[in-house]
């Protein structure tokens, strides 16, 4: 009796072993392959799977998450002849676990292998200048071919990114020295403009000048004209009524000439610049009586009385007498 009861517990122990054997617990974010004696079956989802032991077996463990690879550094020969280092990551996502588990054998090593060839590539039917100006183009172009090369694998390329271009050290010197003579270049073209803009602006500053300048001589010229005008015209009706006075027989009129003329002479006497003394050949009374006979004139065109004559002065001795007549 005890031993049956043995042999029981013993085939129950081995029942719950191969029932615990032939559970699979599936990670998130992960899938595993099933394989019937040896052959791809089907896909054991996340979470709670049921296969019997030793009829069904895990493959693979594969990873569904996004993952990333590093590409090692390369040195590319570009279609100028440049030697440059490179290196970049790819990122990539399994679609389908059974192609990424049985298509490839080693997938990180092929996504490796693929992506540097075609970096090789792709940078080498590239200029030097356009490989360091155009990542942008290089990483759209890396990513279109090898996620067109690897999608038998059941694999998903999302990213392509060049990490570094290293040009060799005497090529950068070089493009230093270029970027250093073309910003001069600049420099020294945008001086020659503010000169150019200053000399344009200071030749239309005289311009205008000149032309103000001349436009105020004319206007000047303009108003001068108009005032001999002015005086000519003053002049001309001052000796129309003189000459009107001498043909109605007034001897002032003459004297009126006369005292204009003598005040005149006597007044260029004053302002010589080499004469600090003046002397004067003549009495100051004949100045004073040339001045009455031009008030007896003013009077007499007014029609006025005229002021009664003042007395003569004392003659001196060897001064002769103005009479007249």
């Amino acid at each position: 009796m005890d031993g049956i009861v043995g042999v029981l517990g013993l085939i129950v122990l081995l029942v719950v072993v191969y029932l615990f054997a032939s559970i699979k617990i599936v990670r998130q974010g992960y899938q595993y392959t099933i394989e019937h004696f040896g052959r791809f079956t089907s896909v054991a989802r996340p979470g709670f799977n049921f296969y019997p032991a030793f009829f069904y077996r895990v493959g693979r463990r594969v990873n569904m998450m996004e993952q990333v690879i590093d590409i090692p550094g390369q040195e590319i020969i570009t279609r100028d002849n440049a030697m440059v280092s490179t290196d970049g990551v790819v990122f990539f996502q399994v679609l389908d676990p059974a192609k990424a588990a049985y298509e490839v054998s080693d997938m990180f090593v092929a996504l490796q292998q693929i992506t540097t060839t075609n970096l090789r590539t792709v940078m080498g039917s590239m200029d030097l200048d356009e490989t360091l100006s155009k990542r942008d183009e290089i990483n759209a172009r890396l990513l279109s071919v090898v996620d067109h090369a690897t999608n038998p694998w059941g694999v998903k390329i999302t990213r392509v990114e060049i990490k570094d271009i290293r040009p060799p050290a005497d090529i950068v010197n070089a493009m230093g020295r270029q970027m250093k003579a073309e910003r001069e270049k600049r420099a020294n073209i945008l001086e020659a403009e503010g000169s150019r803009a200053s000399e344009i602006l200071r030749a239309e500053g005289q311009k205008q000048a000149r032309i103000l300048e001349a436009e105020g001589r004319r206007e000047s010229a303009f108003r001068d004209a108009e005032a001999r005008e002015r005086a000519a015209e003053a002049e001309a009706k001052a000796t129309a009524l003189v000459s009107d006075a001498i043909e109605q027989g007034s001897a002032q009129a003459i004297n009126y000439f006369v005292a204009q003329k003598y005040v005149e002479a006597i007044g260029k006497f004053a302002t010589s610049p080499n004469a600090k003394t003046v002397l004067f050949p003549v009495e100051a009374t004949q100045l004073i009586g040339t001045l009455g006979g031009i008030g007896e004139l003013a009077r007499e065109a007014l029609g006025r009385e005229p002021a009664p004559k003042p007395p003569s002065p004392p003659t001196r001795p060897g001064v002769p007498q103005v009479r007249e007549g």
